[in-house]
Formats: structure tokens, sequence, C-alpha cells
């Protein structure tokens, strides 16, 4: 299937954020007095983070917001140049480029924080839109924002694919009614993906470029 128009994930599929998102969940937690090293803290990366903090620490709502914030204090400044893109994404955005394809992000990291990161790598030229959640998350949700993304569109689905690192991406494309694109190399398991049921499944970002164009 040839695929005229890509959205792509943000974290686990073109920047690998690992240190920097990890790092400020760490800054979060230990303003409510939680230590945690930042290895036990990768499963915060893809899903919003407010619902991250609910289903891992208890917190309610306001208290999971509050800890965005605070997760924000160091983000903002430092975290989010700690990412760096995987290898090839590069060389991969620039042969869609050159193929005519209209490439987007879709992400659930808030719009003004995924510019800023695309303007760091300069990855600014490859991409139609950018489509991130409003600040207070209340969009955060992957099939709210793939959604809102084709709503500004008149092509048939049939020409749109989502590609993603978690089953979020999967299911928001399913709940959507386009294809979508698993790839194992970012933060979601095997398992995680494989459960999903994605259209497809790529296992690096080669095989992804091999697939694309």
């Amino acid at each position: 299937m040839a695929y005229d128009i890509i959205f792509f994930d943000l974290d686990g599929t073109l920047i690998d954020p690992n240190l920097g998102i990890t790092k400020g969940v760490q800054h979060a937690l230990d303003k409510f007095g939680i230590s945690e090293s930042i290895e036990n803290l990768k499963h915060f990366v893809g899903p919003p983070l407010h619902k991250s903090f609910h289903k891992y620490y208890g917190f309610p709502e306001k208290q999971a917001l509050q800890a965005v914030e605070y997760y924000r204090e160091y983000y903002i400044p430092i975290g989010m140049y700690e990412g760096t893109k995987y290898n090839g994404i590069t060389e991969l955005l620039t042969r869609l480029k050159n193929a005519n394809k209209k490439v987007s992000i879709v992400t659930s990291k808030p719009n003004f924080l995924a510019k800023e990161i695309i303007r760091f790598h300069k990855m600014d030229s490859f991409f139609e839109e950018i489509k991130g959640c409003l600040p207070d998350l209340s969009n955060a949700d992957k099939t709210t924002l793939i959604k809102e993304m084709l709503e500004t569109r008149s092509e048939e689905k049939n020409s749109v694919v989502m590609i993603g690192d978690r089953e979020f991406d999967i299911i928001g494309a399913k709940e959507n009614g386009i294809d979508s694109i698993g790839v194992l190399y970012g933060y979601g398991s095997r398992e995680e993906i494989i459960n999903a049921a994605p259209t497809h499944v790529v296992q690096s970002v080669e095989e992804l470029e091999n697939y694309l164009v």
C-alpha cells in the first residue's frame, strides 16, 4: 500500500526522548517525596503524562496535573533538548519529501513543546503540520488528536497512515478508520504492539523507510 499522507508520532518514533522525560518525571515525583530511579520510569515515554502519574502512582486528577507542572520545571529548560534523533530518521524524511509525501506529526506532547523540539533538531522543513495537544492536556488522547488532523483534510482515509511505537498510536488510528504501522525500535514492547494489531509492523527505521518509499 502506497500512503500519500503520513502521520508520525514524535517520542519513541522520530526522537529518543528517554533521558529528558525520565529525569523530568523523577524531578516531579521528588516534589511529592517519592524517590525513583530514572531506569524505572521509561513507561512514561509516550502516553499523556497526567494519565501515567494517575496509573502508576495513583495521583488524582488535580495532583496529576500539578505533577505535570513540576515535570515541566525540568523538561522545558533542559529535558526537551536531551533527546536524540534515531539513526536514519533524517534520511527517511528526506526521501519522503523527495517523493512528495505529505508528512505531519501527531503527538500527545503539547504543541509548543513539539514545535520547539522539531526546530531544535532542524527538522522543520519536513513537516506540513505539527499537531500536539493543548497545554492543559485536555485533548492529549491520540484518538482525539488524529480525529482533529483528519477533519482538516479532504483526502481518502485509505491514503493515510499513522506511525508510532505505542499501542495508543495504533488504537487511535483504528478508531479513526486509518491504517497504522507499529515500530519496534521505540518504547512499546513487541507484545504491546502486536496485541494492538497494527496494519503493519517494522523492526527498524531502515525497514520503515523501505516500506514507505
